[in-house]
């Protein structure tokens, strides 16, 4: 399986020829007569070609396996929820149950992970979470890459897709976890106090900085990918469960593409773009 160009898109779209000549066979009359049975099979989009085509290839992952692992991360959940509602209906009554189908329903909603088509401008730098654009600061980054660069803040309401997304085609060079508070993720200082998750994404020489920060309901911050991995522009990386925040530091450089008070859709808005395509 070829790498994923710059762009983040997938290759062309495989073709499987399959040839199967059976043996020769003669009939009573002396007629042959021989078959030959040609198939191809072009993987459309769609759940079979994802599964087939998308498992894990140089650290990028099936994206229809990954909407069964973002469910998964709510197994708890709705198992809860299930028995609470199933205790309600047996020893109340049955409509004493429907605020607990409710809150199934409302959990299958916001563990909900559409496909997301990514630019394929090699400059652009897309929203790694859903959301609403609360900051655009300078800041010293002093983590990752030791130096200034501009936040972009994105803060998450409990009716946004939770699940993070790559900002730009990478390699995963950095992930470290840090517990912290569980303040409003909407308070600047939520940044630095609460409970937090940092990425560094290198392309080139350029790398930039994501920022997994929980919120007030927001409990648990999940990472699918590790370091070495190299992810395409869009992909999943991970999740926050319920109201978060996230924050993209990109190179001063960068042109930014948004503004405060803008919603963005995490694998699709375009917040920046590089001055150069990395090398």
């Amino acid at each position: 399986m070829g790498e994923i160009p710059k762009g983040g898109s997938l290759p062309l779209e495989p073709t499987l020829e399959l040839e199967h000549e059976p043996r020769r066979r003669t009939g009573p009359s002396g007629f042959g007569f021989s078959r030959k049975f040609k198939l191809k099979c072009r993987f459309k989009r769609g759940f079979l070609k994802r599964a087939l085509y998308g498992v894990r290839a140089r650290g990028v992952c099936c994206p229809a396996l990954m909407r069964l692992q973002t469910l998964r991360e709510a197994r708890w959940i709705f198992a809860v929820l299930a028995a609470i509602t199933f205790l309600l209906g047996k020893l109340l009554h049955p409509l004493a149950s429907l605020p607990g189908v409710a809150l199934i329903l409302y959990t299958f909603y916001f563990f909900r992970d559409p496909d997301r088509e990514a630019p394929a401008d090699p400059l652009a730098v897309v929203a790694p979470a859903d959301g609403v654009v609360v900051e655009i600061i300078e800041k010293p980054e002093t983590e990752v890459v030791n130096g200034m660069m501009r936040r972009v803040a994105i803060f998450l309401s409990v009716f946004d897709v939770h699940t993070n997304r790559a900002p730009i085609y990478a390699e995963v060079t950095y992930r470290k976890h840090y517990p912290g508070k569980f303040l409003d993720a909407r308070n600047p200082e939520a940044s630095m106090a609460n409970e937090s998750q940092t990425w560094g994404f290198r392309t080139g020489t350029t790398t930039l900085v994501v920022r997994q920060i929980s919120g007030a309901i927001a409990r648990r911050i999940v990472g699918w990918s590790k370091v070495g991995d190299r992810v395409a522009k869009g992909e999943r990386f991970g999740m926050i469960r319920f109201g978060s925040r996230t924050e993209v530091y990109v190179p001063l450089e960068c042109e930014i593409t948004v503004k405060p008070g803008d919603r963005v859709k995490a694998g699709e808005t375009i917040v920046a773009r590089l001055r150069k395509e990395p090398s």
